[in-house]
């Protein structure tokens, strides 16, 4: 055959297939979710999640330092409160399990980088992302809240503040009361691409958070829309957000690239508890290559256009870059 282009010639051996690699990752963009949790000597797996536990905040340095040690650089601490109320108080409240948690984190292992998310629903007493007018929520009520949250979480030691509640207006209401308390330079990365997804199932066992009654759609975006997507994160930079997250990433790669294309800032996506729950699921049953999958799930985020990338898998995926696995 007379062929001058052969796209094989540069596929021939791992050390020419690693140098013509278009996408590339680090370890310093990975990010790890955590729960925490009130208690003593507690280090609760997941049932829904096997692998993924809750943390008392005496267990806390442990895995904190094991991450550390595995060199995941940042974590995404998730609060689990003792007590809820209609309002979730616990959420802003000075001695909130989130505030506990990142003073301990901060004095114990302080290299890490701490990143909060932003919520009411693990703190309402009904589940909702805010505060409810009937059976809505009242949308600028709750975004005081989130602002006083947001606070309470920087002044307690984080490093970034994540709001992931959806409501509009919340990133300019965060942006605004940080900037009058002297924190112009603390980052916000605003889950502005949110969907109403069936991926978060094992996250609200996770974090007790499942709504009492109705569902999250009137405000958490509908997943046959794109455009609503990047008007959503047009307007979050605008408000003041430093980085913008897609949320799920497995089934809402084109978004990744479509935001990416839209904003200047950076892009990150969260590979959901319904994206590990079904690779841990299928892996166990010994249909899959657990690895392999792992692999190839966290180069298509990186693919698509992320540059940071929440995951279970965070701790895995930094040993797979050190042995060259991935990378």
């Amino acid at each position: 055959m007379d062929m001058v282009k052969r796209p094989r010639r540069l596929r021939g051996n791992e050390t020419l297939r690693k140098m013509v690699r278009e996408t590339r990752m680090d370890k310093s963009s990975l990010i790890y979710p955590l729960f925490v949790q009130e208690g003593e000597g507690i280090r609760e797996e997941i049932p829904s999640m096997p692998g993924q536990y809750r943390y008392s905040l005496d267990i806390l340095p442990e895995k904190l330092s094991q991450l550390a040690d595995a060199g995941v650089g940042s974590v995404m601490l998730f609060g689990i409160p003792a007590v809820k109320d209609e309002v979730g108080s616990g959420a802003y409240a000075e001695d909130g399990i989130v505030q506990k948690a990142l003073r301990k984190a901060k004095a114990e292992v302080p290299d890490l980088y701490y990143i909060t998310d932003v919520c009411m629903c693990e703190y309402t007493s009904h589940g909702h992302c805010g505060v409810l007018c009937g059976q809505d929520v009242d949308n600028d009520k709750t975004c005081a809240l989130l602002a006083r949250t947001a606070l309470s979480h920087v002044q307690a030691g984080a490093d970034m503040v994540a709001p992931s509640d959806m409501m509009d207006g919340r990133v300019g209401a965060i942006r605004a009361l940080l900037d009058e308390n002297g924190y112009r330079n603390t980052p916000i990365m605003s889950y502005a691409v949110k969907y109403a997804s069936a991926f978060y199932g094992p996250f609200r066992e996770a974090a007790d958070s499942a709504p009492a009654f109705g569902d999250r759609r009137s405000y958490q975006m509908d997943f046959h829309n794109s455009r609503e997507g990047i008007k959503e994160a047009l307007l979050d930079v605008e408000e003041g957000a430093d980085i913008i997250m897609v949320k799920p990433a497995m089934s809402f790669l084109d978004m990744v690239t479509k935001v990416r294309d839209a904003v200047s800032v950076p892009v990150a996506a969260y590979s959901v508890s319904g994206e590990y729950a079904m690779v841990k699921a299928a892996a166990m049953k010994g249909w899959i290559d657990e690895e392999r999958i792992v692999c190839e799930m966290a180069a298509s985020v990186y693919r698509a256009g992320a540059q940071i990338y929440l995951t279970y898998y965070a701790e895995e995926l930094a040993r797979f870059m050190d042995e060259g696995r991935i990378g």
